[in-house]
């Protein structure tokens, strides 16, 4: 028999925002997560370029609900024709969270990137609602295009509940106000960028990005194993936790799997070196708020048979919020 959680209320609705759609979930009859608003907080400023890149991405977020455990989504093309894995990775667990109770929150995710995502195509997110016990919900998210499967997820829920609290302290960096963002220096090497990537530097992104160290991504010297970088949403944001976990999701990918490269002088743009997203796990430790500065903290222990491994961990206010573990393609075909 499953057991059922007990009815929960909606969130209170931001002010200026339009009320969230109050929906049934899968066979448990208590109120889930509805849509994100499709406007807000984010577009106070319409001359901003952040926020309207903001507002762009949470559009992509705000899937279609197709039926009670199927959603659809669009994509934005960051460059080079393919989704950005942290888009999908994004999506998917809006789509999981808009079937469990309001009350329950994304704690951990595990992830694999099947096949290349075509940017042009609307994906499908099929989510199984696994489990509703009394602490956790499980859900599985399959992204489909073409009738092919690109992504897999599975993902665990759970109400805020008190207990032990500990955490590794953040590392000493210099502040986020004292650095130069990702979009300022890449205006500066756009004429060395190819076409496709220089074009993106003409708007910024929606996530504010401010490394402790700059890396070369056409000239990359060896450098040790890993990073240190500030992310931030390019606007203020809604309350429900839900917002702030996807864009997470969206980010964590950002900066991440590159690292396992500086060992050996090679970036994401040296000529012969292939990458890609294999899998892909994010535990969320505490509440959190992506409009404020997040440290994102990476190292890679290993790199070996084409493969590199990353790990993360993103503090906020000097405390542990999220962890991050990836495995990628990093495949030398360069001529010896």
């Amino acid at each position: 028999m499953v057991e059922r959680p007990s009815p929960t209320r909606m969130h209170t609705p931001v002010s200026g925002l339009p009320a969230w759609h109050l929906v049934v979930g899968p066979s448990d009859g208590v109120p889930t997560h509805g849509a994100i608003p499709a406007t807000g907080p984010v577009m106070a400023d319409p001359t901003d370029a952040g926020a309207q890149a903001l507002q762009e991405l949470l559009t992509h977020f705000d899937l279609e609900r197709v039926d009670e455990t199927l959603f659809r989504g669009t994509s934005r093309d960051p460059g080079w024709g393919r989704i950005y894995g942290g888009q999908v990775l994004g999506q998917a667990l809006v789509a999981a969270s808009r079937t469990v109770p309001l009350d329950r929150h994304a704690h951990s995710l595990h992830a694999y990137f099947l096949r290349p995502g075509n940017a042009s195509l609307p994906v499908d997110y099929i989510v199984d609602p696994i489990r509703n016990g009394r602490s956790f919900c499980t859900r599985r998210v399959v992204a489909s295009q073409d009738g092919e499967a690109i992504f897999h997820l599975s993902a665990s829920f759970q109400p805020e509940e008190p207990g032990f609290d500990h955490h590794a302290p953040p590392p000493e960096v210099p502040s986020a106000d004292s650095l130069d963002n990702d979009f300022t220096h890449a205006q500066k090497i756009a004429e060395r960028l190819p076409p496709r990537l220089a074009k993106r530097t003409r708007r910024p992104g929606p996530i504010e990005t401010r490394p402790v160290r700059r890396h070369d991504p056409i000239a990359p010297d060896r450098s040790p194993p890993e990073r240190h970088v500030w992310f931030r949403a390019r606007g203020s944001l809604p309350t429900d936790p839900m917002i702030h976990r996807a864009l997470l999701a969206f980010a964590s990918d950002t900066h991440f799997l590159v690292t396992s490269l500086q060992p050996h002088g090679a970036s994401w743009l040296t000529p012969g070196i292939q990458m890609a997203s294999l899998d892909h796990a994010m535990w969320i430790h505490r509440p959190f708020r992506m409009d404020e500065w997040l440290l994102y903290a990476i190292d890679s222990p290993s790199a070996s048979g084409a493969r590199g491994l990353v790990r993360g961990q993103f503090f906020q206010h000097g405390r542990l919020v999220a962890s991050t573990v990836q495995e990628g393609l990093v495949r030398d075909r360069r001529p010896s």
